[in-house]
């Protein structure tokens, strides 16, 4: 491998979505109901492409170089299916999904990236503001973490320079505490902690509804800052079920508020 090769990826922040594959019945099993498990793995394609656009967008306005660390194992084909070539693929398999997350990081560091950020699938319409933010706060000199996150409790994005195992371990997954316990195993490790602004993640009813509102009722979840980005493909998608499968009536009528910045 080249010196020119490694110095550049030195520069650049690898931006890898933890993303499962679109199997009916494993993927965005939170969503059935009110969406079928076909619906959900639709769904699910379109969350993938739309962030896919968003990290390709983002290294427009920093370094950034944009891959999906995808599960299960031998699902590389449907990623290249629907991946544009700019995404890279990383296999990423392992026990827990701390492991998962920790094993994603540390590959890419030692691929000789100066910086790696994981994010969720779940944030369709995440401002690529955010993503443009944490790589250009990596950027700077020092160890340190960032944080995005999530309004219920988790982070849609965390970001890293070293391979810090502790930032995976002890920690509650897929539940409330998943950010606050973040931060106590960065404090354990003097890493300070840059957080960026909270999002949500499209992993129930609720956020669903959320979604829909967002997307076709101009009723943004955060009415001040950086603006949604337009999430094309998941569009068309909830269209098409909104149009033609009674998505809203299985949504049950009027949009929540609870989820609203």
């Amino acid at each position: 491998m080249g010196g020119d090769f490694l110095a550049d990826h030195r520069l650049s922040c690898a931006i890898a979505v933890m993303a499962k594959a679109s199997i009916p019945g494993h993927a965005k099993t939170r969503l059935v109901p009110p969406l079928t498990a076909d619906e959900a793995a639709a769904l699910n394609t379109s969350f993938l492409r739309d962030v896919a656009d968003n990290l390709i967008g983002a290294s427009v306005h920093a370094n950034i170089s944009g891959y999906m660390a995808f599960a299960p194992a031998g699902s590389g084909g449907f990623f290249r299916g629907i991946m544009p070539e700019r995404i890279g693929l990383l296999e990423t398999v392992a026990s827990g999904f701390g492991e998962c997350l920790f094993q994603a990081a540390t590959s890419l560091l030692d691929d000789g990236y100066g910086a790696v950020c994981l994010l969720n699938s779940d944030s369709p319409t995440l401002p690529n503001a955010y993503l443009i933010a944490a790589a250009t706060t990596l950027a700077v000199p020092g160890d340190r973490v960032v944080l995005g996150p999530s309004t219920d409790g988790g982070y849609y994005l965390i970001g890293l320079k070293g391979p810090h195992r502790r930032l995976f371990e002890d920690v509650d997954w897929s539940t409330e505490r998943v950010a606050a316990q973040t931060v106590a195993r960065a404090t354990e490790l003097c890493l300070p902690v840059h957080h960026l602004p909270s999002w949500y993640d499209v992993d129930d009813a609720d956020a669903l509804r959320v979604l829909v509102r967002e997307l076709f009722q101009a009723l943004p979840f955060r009415a001040w800052g950086n603006r949604a980005t337009a999430a094309s493909w998941t569009r068309k998608e909830l269209s098409r079920l909104l149009d033609g499968a009674d998505l809203a009536g299985r949504l049950g009528g009027r949009m929540p508020s609870s989820l609203v910045a």
